[in-house]
């Protein structure tokens, strides 16, 4: 610890992002870093914990609690602290394969059980994260580092998404020869499709998949196994499979009306505008466009925020997001004790903009949608929605009524699905009889990975259900290991 008294001097700083109303005239990136020194200064905010709860992993509450790939949180910032930024960057490779994608994307649980944070401001973990990697590239630190040794052992994962990135990238530094199956045109997943590139600039996933395919990773895409292969025929080529295409399977809402044009699952509309923006700059005109509607989102969480910042950048009339629960309290709630993850109020950087715009938050909470009403031309035009209360029942769980006479219709032209996710789609897992749970996951135990089909293994969102992106890279890495330790008897990853 550089500076034992620093979490005293300093107080929290984050870099300057864009301003809200200007950012959505374009597709770019809008956080900003903190000049080098500034960083030093909040490196030195932390307090090299006797227990550092940032760095361990764990649910409690229901949610995250720590950080899942246990970063070693306290070593990096003391190192930035005394300027030693690329030994910082090997400290955060060590237990992190893309710290340029965490950096940007996780809602860093790390943060939520800083030990600071209990009564001030906890330290900018996630900032200094993205710091240490964007500057690690610009200093051409981070190469291609190509193992020395091969085993000859074939391992194919299904799916480039951020667990199937890691369990490659790790696999392929155990010297194995690793071939990731994609279904997509482009590898990445989640991190490709699934998040728009304002979140995470698609060049930052290419110029790490370039990095993995320099190492010896062989990348297929455009090829869905389950459809374009069978599952089986690669349990038949290689000496072990991993199933890491995560949990794709929409939550839908079948109420009356469903059925009606400008409904659409958020993945859909999210999916469909990326492709077009990285093929053609959005000038082919294959997406879902919400430019001049009268825009409703339903459901909130990331994914709803993604489909919120889009909306935005496409110059939508109006827009409102719905949600079923009740809005967080601004502070720490008495059942919501540190270190669980604050479940508080927060403006995410899409309802920033949608702020800067229409001047108020566009969430309304306790919102139920009753129905979906359509024109003369089978197009959604209207939406039915009652207020609902909460309240515990006699069995102590909480359950939710309408209120009467709260019924209200609003406007909309494009209605966005972002309700979560179901599980991973079972085509696959049938095709080769993989046994699933009561959550239709693949069933395989958390720590070993293997599934009832011997030499195949599952990780991320296909084997726990969706979750967070730093959960995948965790179970990716894990997954790795036990099929390095099938493959060769012992293993030395971590």
């Amino acid at each position: 610890m550089g500076d034992p008294t620093g979490f005293m001097n300093y107080k929290r700083k984050l870099g300057t992002d864009r301003d809200p109303a200007q950012r959505i005239g374009d597709w770019d990136e809008f956080h900003g870093h903190l000049p080098v020194k500034e960083l030093a200064l909040q490196g030195a905010r932390c307090m090299d914990c006797g227990v550092p709860f940032c760095q361990t992993g764990q649910i409690i509450g229901g949610m995250a609690s720590g950080c899942p790939i246990n970063n070693l949180i306290p070593e990096w910032n003391d190192l930035i602290y005394s300027g030693l930024w690329r030994e910082a960057l090997e400290r955060l490779h060590k237990t992190n394969n893309f710290p340029e994608f965490t950096g940007r994307i996780c809602p860093a649980p790390c943060e939520g059980s800083c030990v600071l944070g209990i009564n001030e401001p906890a330290v900018t973990i996630k900032s200094i994260e993205c710091a240490i990697v964007d500057r690690g590239f610009e200093e051409g630190w981070i190469m291609p580092e190509p193992p020395e040794i091969r085993t000859g052992k074939k391992v194919a994962v299904i799916g480039s998404g951020p667990a199937g990135l890691a369990c490659a990238a790790q696999l392929n530094k155990a010297g194995h020869l690793v071939t990731v199956f994609e279904r997509d045109d482009r590898i990445g997943g989640l991190l490709m499709y699934g998040i728009p590139n304002p979140h995470l600039d698609k060049k930052i996933v290419d110029r790490r998949v370039d990095i993995l395919a320099e190492e010896g990773i062989e990348f297929v895409t455009n090829t869905e196994v389950g459809k374009d292969i069978d599952g089986n025929e690669l349990v038949k080529n290689f000496d072990a499979v991993v199933i890491c295409t995560g949990a794709t399977k929409p939550r839908d809402l079948p109420i009356e009306g469903r059925d009606l044009d400008g409904i659409y699952f958020a993945m859909e509309f999210l999916r469909a505008n990326t492709k077009s923006l990285l093929d053609s700059g959005l000038s082919d005109g294959r997406y879902i466009s919400a430019a001049g509607k009268d825009v409703i989102i339903l459901g909130g969480g990331d994914t709803g925020t993604d489909c919120v910042a889009t909306s935005m950048r496409h110059g939508c009339r109006s827009l409102l997001q719905f949600e079923i629960l009740p809005q967080p309290p601004t502070e720490r709630a008495v059942d919501n004790p540190w270190p669980q993850w604050p479940r508080v109020y927060r403006l995410d950087y899409g309802q920033q903009e949608a702020m800067a715009v229409f001047g108020e938050d566009p969430r309304r909470y306790q919102v139920l949608t009753k129905r979906f009403i359509g024109d003369a031309e089978d197009r959604v035009a209207e939406l039915e929605t009652v207020r609902i209360e909460w309240y515990r029942g006699d069995d102590g769980r909480m359950s939710f009524r309408e209120v009467e006479g709260s019924e209200q219709r609003w406007p909309c032209g494009l209605v966005l699905l972002a309700l979560g996710f179901l599980g991973p789609e079972q085509e696959l897992l049938k095709q080769m009889n993989i046994r699933t749970d009561e959550r239709s996951n693949a069933m395989a135990e958390y720590g070993k990975y293997m599934t009832n089909i011997e030499g195949v293994f599952a990780a991320g969102d296909s084997r726990r259900g969706q979750s967070l992106v730093v959960w995948a890279i965790n179970e990716g890495r894990e997954a790795a290991r036990e099929c390095d330790r099938y493959l060769m008897g012992s293993t030395d990853l971590p």
